[in-house]
């Protein structure tokens, strides 16, 4: 897809969320660092595909509202893709549950090399039934995007982010998260590697983005909490699963 600056700012939450992180995900170890993208190629379902999805634990209400909130991504214009969640087998391809520690998914199709059917593939590791429903959909379309193939857009190749390296560094390798320096490195530093992936101009409105605080960057730009999907996120996922 062609890159893609416009403005799509309107929406930006200005409080950081600071210690509820997500993961995202490659089961391949060789993939992990190499086809990070706005998009993976390798890791993209074919448009019109079918996937299934199935809960291995959780409180029925919740269940029901990951349902409603995720197919967001699949609305009438949006991915021509089917989410599929199935009730009576775990024989699927994304399998939730809300009994592990964080927030985190495999990404796209990567999912399907998680054979084993009793071990999740997406994870929500603070939603109960009494999260308040902003949180709640904000989280789950997170997910759904890295299990529809999305990456985190503060490594989008388009870059635009001045960091503080010193600061993030300092935070994230002390409480609540605990990083050590190669963590720290993946998952904020690192750029998508351009000719492996489908991106955008990066879209600080996206779903997909951290939050950035004010201290982690040497201009004072931040980015706060991001709740519904924006234009781009709109536009993106129907150019790709057209």
């Amino acid at each position: 897809m062609e890159n893609d600056n416009e403005s799509d700012n309107e929406n930006i939450n200005e409080e950081p969320n600071e210690d509820k992180w997500c993961f995202a995900w490659f089961p391949k170890t060789d993939m992990a660092g190499k086809t990070k993208a706005a998009l993976a190629k390798e890791a993209k379902w074919d448009s019109g595909d079918r996937i299934t999805v199935s809960f291995l634990d959780g409180d029925p209400s919740i269940k029901e509202k990951v349902k409603q909130v995720a197919k967001q991504w699949v609305a009438p214009g949006l991915a021509n893709l089917r989410l599929d969640f199935r009730d009576d087998t775990n024989d699927t391809f994304i399998r939730i549950s809300f009994k592990h520690a964080g927030s985190w998914s495999t990404v796209g199709t990567t999912c399907r090399q998680i054979t084993d059917r009793s071990e999740p593939t997406m994870n929500y590791g603070w939603l109960t039934p009494d999260t308040p429903p902003t949180e709640l959909q904000r989280v789950v379309l997170h997910e759904f995007g890295h299990a529809l193939g999305l990456i985190h857009e503060h490594q989008n190749p388009s870059g635009g982010i001045p960091w503080n390296r010193q600061n993030v560094i300092d935070d994230l390798s002390g409480p609540p998260n605990n990083w050590p320096l190669d963590v720290i490195e993946h998952n904020m530093f690192a750029p998508h590697a351009a000719n492996e992936t489908n991106f955008t101009g990066t879209d600080f409105s996206s779903i997909m983005m951290y939050p950035i605080p004010a201290t982690w960057t040497t201009n004072g730009f931040s980015v706060g909490l991001n709740n519904d999907l924006s234009k781009k996120d709109k536009k993106f996922i129907r150019n790709q699963y057209s």
